[in-house]
Parts: C-alpha cells; sequence; structure tokens
C-alpha cells in the first residue's frame, strides 16, 4: 500500500479572529485552544476592552457573522480601530461538525477566516450608509400611514359610508375632507358632499347618496382615532423628507467637483403621491451619479433611482467587478445547480431585498408599455413563459443597464430592433473575419473588396 496522501490548506489571514455575535455577549477567538476564546459584554467599555484585546494579540483582521442588529456597535468600533472587518453571512459558517456552542462557533469562524474561507457581504459607505437610514425610515413611515389608510376604511364601511365606492383614493382631496368633517361631528351627508373636489368624477348627489351611515358611536370613534393617527404619520413623513433634503443639500455641496449641466426634464414621468415632494429627483440622481441620466431608462421612475441611491449608492457600484456581480447579488440571476453533467435546477434564488423590489416594480411598468425597446423585450418573455419570469428577466436586464451607465459613464442607448437567429449569425460572422483580417494585418485592398 502507498502512503497515505495529506493535503493541507494555506493560511491566508496568520493574524485572524472570530468574533460569535450574541444579544448580550460577544464571543471571540484568536486561535484554536480554548485559552484563545474571551467573553466580553456588549456596553461600549466592553467592545473598546475587545479591541484592545485584540490589539496586544497583533491581529489585524476580525471576521464576524451579521446576526440581527447586534454586529453594527462592534464592527464600527473595530474598523474605527484599524481592523479589517469583514461581515459574513451565517449560512456560510454552519457546517460545523460536531455540538454547536457560543465557544466553538466562534473559533471556527477563526478558522475558516485563517484559511481564507470566507467572503465580507456588501456593506455601503457613511454616506450611503446615512441616505440609507432615512430612507427606510421614511418608508417605515408610509408602511405605518398605509395601515392607518386602510383601517379608517374599515371603519368607513362599518359605518356604511361607502366612500371608497364614489372617490377613486379615499386619502385624495375630496375624502380627507370628508373624513375630517366627519371626525369634527357633522354627520349631514349633503354637507359632506359639497367637499367634492372639481376633479371627483362623481356628482355631489351620488356622493351624498353613499354618506347616509349609520352613525354608530364606538366607531365614530375608531374612526377618528385612525385618522388623527394617519395624521401623525404623515407628519412623520415629512419631517423624514426634510432630513433627507437637508443631508443631500450638505452631501453635494460637500464635492469637490460638483456637475454642472442638468439633466433634460422629464415631464412623461409622473409622480406619485408618495413620492419625496421637496425634491427634483431628476437633477438629484444626475448630480448624485456624476452626470449619468438613469431617469432616460423606460420604466424607472423616481422611486428606483431614490432605491439605487439609498441602497447602493455610487461607491457601492463600484465593488462589483461586473454586471453580471451585480445581478447575481440582487438575486436576479438564476442558480445553476449542475451534477453529473445534468443541470438539477435554474431557478432564481428566493430573497427581495429592497432595490430588486424596486427594480421589479420598474419591470412591470415596463411591461404596461406600448413602445420601447425594453417593452418589447419584455412581452416577448411574456410571450413565451408569462409575465412573472418577463418581470425578472426585465429586472436583471434593466440592473445590467444601470451598472454599465454608472460605471463606464455611459449614456442610455436602446438596442437595435430585435433581430432573428440567422441575422444575429451573420453579424457575428462578419466580426469574427473582420477580427483575423486585424490579426493577421490583411486589409480590404489586399481581398480587392469594396467598403
Amino acid at each position: 500500500m502507498g502512503r497515505k496522501k495529506k493535503m493541507e490548506l494555506d493560511v491566508v489571514n496568520p493574524n485572524a479572529a472570530g468574533v460569535d455575535i450574541g444579544s448580550k455577549f460577544h464571543y471571540v477567538s484568536i486561535g484554536q485552544n480554548s485559552e484563545d476564546v474571551k467573553e466580553f459584554g456588549v456596553y461600549a467599555e466592553d467592545l473598546k476592552a475587545m479591541s484592545v484585546w485584540l490589539k496586544e494579540h497583533g491581529i489585524e483582521t476580525v471576521a464576524m457573522e451579521s446576526t440581527g442588529n447586534y454586529w453594527q456597535n462592534l464592527y464600527i468600533e473595530l474598523e474605527g480601530r484599524g481592523f479589517e472587518v469583514i461581515l459574513v453571512n451565517g449560512r456560510f459558517t454552519k457546517n460545523m461538525k460536531g455540538k454547536k456552542t457560543d465557544v466553538l462557533d466562534c473559533m471556527w469562524i477563526q478558522k475558516l477566516h485563517t484559511l481564507g474561507l470566507l467572503s465580507g457581504s456588501f456593506l455601503p459607505d457613511e454616506a450611503t450608509g446615512k441616505l440609507r437610514a432615512y430612507c427606510r425610515q421614511r418608508s417605515k413611515m408610509l408602511s405605518l400611514c398605509a395601515q392607518s389608510s386602510s383601517k379608517m376604511q374599515k371603519f368607513l364601511k362599518l359605518l356604511n359610508f361607502r366612500l371608497d365606492v364614489v372617490v377613486k383614493d379615499v386619502c385624495g382631496l375630496t375624502g380627507m375632507k370628508i373624513i375630517a368633517d366627519i371626525c369634527a361631528g357633522n354627520l349631514d351627508p349633503y354637507k359632506l358632499a359639497a367637499h367634492r373636489h372639481y376633479n371627483c368624477r362623481k356628482s355631489e348627489e351620488e356622493i351624498a347618496k353613499a354618506l347616509h351611515g349609520n352613525n354608530r358611536e364606538e366607531y365614530l370613534f375608531g374612526l377618528k382615532q385612525e385618522y388623527e393617527t394617519y395624521l401623525f404619520f404623515k407628519k412623520k413623513v415629512e419631517q423624514c423628507e426634510e432630513e433627507l433634503a437637508r443631508f443631500l443639500d450638505d452631501y453635494f455641496s460637500s464635492q469637490d467637483f460638483p456637475v454642472d449641466d442638468m439633466p433634460s426634464a422629464k415631464p412623461y414621468k409622473r409622480r406619485n403621491k408618495n413620492g419625496p415632494k421637496n425634491m427634483d429627483l431628476n437633477v438629484l440622481s444626475y448630480q448624485y451619479f456624476e452626470g449619468v441620466d438613469l431617469m432616460a431608462i423606460e420604466g424607472v421612475s423616481h422611486a428606483t433611482v431614490l432605491s439605487l441611491m439609498s441602497e447602493v449608492g455610487l461607491a457601492g457600484m463600484n465593488k462589483f467587478g461586473t454586471a453580471k456581480q451585480f445581478a447575481s447579488w440582487l438575486r436576479l440571476a438564476p442558480n445553476n445547480k449542475i451534477s453529473g453533467g445534468k443541470t438539477l435546477s435554474n431557478r432564481t434564488p428566493k430573497g427581495s431585498g429592497r432595490l430588486k423590489i424596486a427594480l421589479r416594480n420598474a419591470a412591470n411598468a415596463i411591461g404596461n408599455l406600448k413602445q420601447g425597446t425594453l417593452a418589447k423585450f419584455f412581452h416577448r418573455i411574456a410571450f413565451r413563459k408569462g409575465r412573472q419570469v418577463a418581470i425578472t428577466a426585465t429586472a436583471r436586464k434593466l440592473a445590467m443597464i444601470i451598472w454599465n451607465m454608472i460605471t463606464k459613464k455611459e449614456a442610455y442607448s436602446p438596442q437595435e430592433e430585435h433581430m432573428f437567429l440567422d441575422e444575429k449569425r451573420k453579424l457575428g460572422l462578419v466580426k469574427r473575419m473582420r477580427k483575423k483580417m486585424a490579426t493577421f494585418g490583411i486589409t480590404s485592398d489586399d481581398l480587392s473588396i469594396s467598403t
């Protein structure tokens, strides 16, 4: 019998530590022995003590799991102390043999990081992180507004005020004036119908018919409370928008090379009622992405560019080496699983981040268009595989277009009309022939070809 072969892995990060994040305690490992593990608390002084302990042992890089929100303060502390910190998805560190304890977890993370088997998750730069916090808080307030609006409609139906039948939006101009008057104690249907806005399609007579209610006190009380709640969250949304506008003003004023020119006006891009009221995102996104006009892409709305600015940002977009990597990070690319030479699965991975949802909404809007290169692409996919597949495919195409525009500073140029397969083959053959002619230094004059 021959000698047994022994395979060893190279040490990529010799001065590495692993941290198991917890809600009350953090376990840190700087080696594979029990004495190399130490427990720290979660207070500010404990995080500073951890940094000092790691410095004393010559640690240069630290890996930690992204457990809830507990990692954020430790990440900021360690990065501020000069450590190279990588944040790891928990599913990449779960294949540990034997029992699972906090001590073994941090030792396993340290071992994987020492051998260079861990890759860090995407994290935005500081400016994008602040912008993300403001935008996400605003989204939460909008969600709470929507909940209050739904509850108001519920109480209106219980009162037999069928406002939802005669107005398009209960929280529009006509609807809010009527609800405010009802909460003030006015239950006369004809006086309530007098609040009709001139753009409302229904007449005052028809609105008055829908406002003959049962006037039950308990439901009136509930409606009043939900109306006050709606106004409260609406005020919070306005405060978020004011803070967002202030932050963007400070950000642009701090830039050394601002963009002087302006993008073309886009009156055909309609503003959503939930969009920011005190800022022009067409201009702001053009300046933020250094002269790249993303709004020129059909289907891309104000909400889409705001999601791009807050979730990835300009610096974050450059972290992806290719457009395919960006689409894969968004989980818009197929996850091919091949075994034995056969494709077992090529489904798109589950999970939807905020940017993926924004791109899918833009793709859905493209599907409602009748003209345009992207609309034709959408309809071709939808005809063969259905609308849901077409939405994902178009969202992926949008992601790749956006990456190329931002990283290469290219203007949006729609592709040519769809070519059939034989036309593509002819075009490819001509390109290959020209490339070979250039390689061997052959010109058209040598072949007696008139160009």
